[in-house]
């Protein structure tokens, strides 16, 4: 058998006026939001009415009530027992003939932000097509009342009347209704008094008129102080028709975090809606803080964020796009400031750079990447060494950058964020451009070679090097090259890197996982990792004239290890266990015999 729900009314006014709302502070802004309608119904009817909303504070009424008059569309008895006891109905758009954009919210909804503050809300309406003055008494325990007013209001309108319950009496005094008045209502496009003092703007800031560019942009970046607390590197427009976006943009001064989600004040039909709303710009848009009025954007239920549709993502691609404008501009108008936007903002730019080719063009031609020829650009790069080589981390360049100048090759740093992928995009560009991994076994073929008579006297040295390495999977090498104060260069390609992961992995697997991975592990000869022994430099010719074979073990070790841990290897259990003997055997060395140096 079919049943209807039981509500609980009461349950429903807390759960909505309590939980739907962020703060109570709100109640502001819907009473406003309230007016605002009512104005724009009214208007309909008779476009030279009167438009003004009145707020009376406790220093008014004298009552300690607040009161917020307006000139509006009004109510008869019918619509209000229809729109102010009705929660969630559309009604009051629809019914009144009115298309859904032509207004902020919905009276009945927004009539409930005042239980935040008040036991008991007294609505006092007369209507523009005629019929007496009503009054309407809500509660907030679900009850309301309608009986005729006892007093007549001297044209349509309405009124709102609130007394603060108990505890919120902070959120009804003067000083804070003038506050919360400016900040919601300040943009209104009709005048808004608050105890006949008007708070409204006389015109919306980027669409104020100014003598020069340049008294508009002091003007703006004064704005921006004042709501934002920066002053901006700079200013510029933003507008999409399709959802009736305008507004301004402003880019912050110092570097921020790129996780962090930026607010931006966004207003509803020039209401504020709320001052930090996320997800209006693309997330790599970090750098910008913007103040926009839309008419289209649809609000949350709660009007304090907006609502997430394809709207909203078709905006924050076209937002996006002007930006993105706004940077390639820069880079042909002024190139010294776009150097210093760079520098403060480089993630931004590399990270929208990613994704777009107009932006990729900018970063290749402006943004400086560190090189071991200093920090230049990449277009800068490519005309000294034609190819772009890279190495994709940090500790990689560190070890390789002075052994790959010294051999006359390029080599980028890719290790910082959004570079090795930036320069893996560059052939989007220009199919012309070479980009590639560099292997660090391809600097062992412009190392120079030993002269044969040296190396045949050091014979007994190396075999002796290669008995040491050999239990750790490694082959010895001598060569001279660049810089002499490079001991040793530990070289492993990426086959033999990956080599190693596998035999790392199949240690610690179990014995089926073991059997296959060993399938794929095909060692070959010559395929190891080389320790590579500088020739050039002095200490490495001190240790190859080394007599006694234990010492010569021991100096090996140190080299190998010294090399691991200059190139940020990873380092396995008996690589730790080895660095730990060979410092403990060179302490000894030197202790218990102090006439040999090395």
């Amino acid at each position: 058998m079919e049943q209807v729900f039981q509500v609980d009314l009461r349950g429903i006014v807390d759960l909505l006026s309590h939980h739907l709302y962020g703060s109570p502070r709100v109640y502001v802004r819907e009473l406003l939001q309230n007016a605002v309608d009512a104005i724009t119904a009214r208007h309909a009817l008779d476009p030279r009415a009167r438009a003004q909303v009145r707020i009376e504070t406790p220093a008014s009424t004298g009552d300690g009530t607040i009161r917020v008059h307006d000139s509006g569309v009004g109510l008869t008895e019918a619509e209000v027992h229809t729109f102010l006891a009705t929660i969630g109905r559309s009604g009051k758009r629809d019914d009144l003939g009115f298309a859904r954009h032509e207004f902020l919210g919905q009276f009945g909804i927004g009539l409930l932000s005042c239980f935040l503050v008040a036991d008991e809300a007294e609505v006092l309406t007369r209507s523009a097509r005629g019929g007496p003055t009503v009054r309407w008494t809500g509660f907030a325990d679900g009850r309301y009342r309608v009986e005729p007013a006892a007093r007549e209001r001297d044209e349509p309108g309405t009124t709102v009347i609130l007394a603060p319950r108990r505890g919120a009496e902070q959120w009804l005094t003067p000083t804070t209704v003038v506050e919360l008045a400016r900040l919601f209502g300040s943009l209104l496009p009709f005048e808004v008094t608050v105890d006949g003092q008007s708070i409204t703007e006389p015109e919306v800031p980027w669409r104020a008129t100014h003598p020069t560019p340049s008294d508009r942009a002091n003007a703006l970046a004064a704005y921006a102080e004042d709501i934002f607390g920066f002053t901006p590197f700079a200013t510029f427009d933003l507008a999409c028709a399709e959802s009736g976006v305008t507004g301004v943009a402003f880019v912050l001064p110092q570097p921020v975090n790129p996780a962090a989600k930026a607010g931006h004040r966004v207003y509803l039909k020039r209401m504020l809606l709320a001052e930090s709303v996320t997800g209006l710009l693309p997330d790599w848009a970090f750098f910008v803080r913007c103040v926009v009025d839309t008419t289209e954007l649809r609000p949350t239920a709660s009007r304090e964020a907006l609502y997430e549709d394809d709207l909203l993502e078709s905006t924050r691609e076209a937002l996006g796009g002007r930006i993105r404008d706004w940077l390639v501009e820069l880079s042909t108008s002024d190139p010294s400031a776009l150097h210093r936007f760079l520098r403060i903002h480089d993630l931004g730019v590399k990270a929208l750079a990613l994704h777009d080719d107009d932006m990729l063009r900018l970063v290749d031609r402006w943004l400086p990447v560190e090189t071991n020829a200093g920090q230049i650009s990449l277009a800068e790069f490519r005309r000294r060494f034609g190819e772009v080589r890279y190495t994709p981390s940090v500790e990689e360049f560190r070890q390789l950058a002075a052994v790959a100048s010294a051999a006359g090759i390029g080599l980028v740093n890719g290790g910082y964020s959004y570079i090795t992928d930036i320069l893996e995009r560059l052939p989007a560009i220009d199919p012309e451009i070479r980009v590639r991994r560099l292997d660090p076994a391809e600097l062992a073929t412009h190392f120079d070679l030993v002269d044969p008579a040296t190396e045949l006297a050091l014979r007994p040295f190396l075999s002796t090097a290669q008995r040491v390495l050999d239990r750790l999977e490694c082959e010895v090498v001598l060569r001279t090259f660049d810089p002499p104060s490079l001991a040793a260069l530990y070289l492993l390609d990426r086959d033999a890197a990956h080599r190693a992961e596998l035999r790392a992995t199949r240690e610690v697997a179990d014995e089926l996982w073991a059997d296959v991975l060993g399938a794929f592990d095909t060692d070959r000869a010559g395929d190891r990792p080389q320790l590579v022994l500088n020739h050039r430099n002095p200490l490495v010719r001190r240790i190859t004239g080394l007599a006694d074979a234990r010492l010569v073990t021991t100096a090996v070790e140190a080299l190998y290890s010294q090399a691991l841990l200059l190139g940020q290897h990873p380092m396995r259990p008996v690589d730790t266990a080895l660095l730990n003997k060979s410092f403990v055997g060179l302490l000894d060395w030197a202790v218990h015999d102090p006439r040999g140096e090395l």
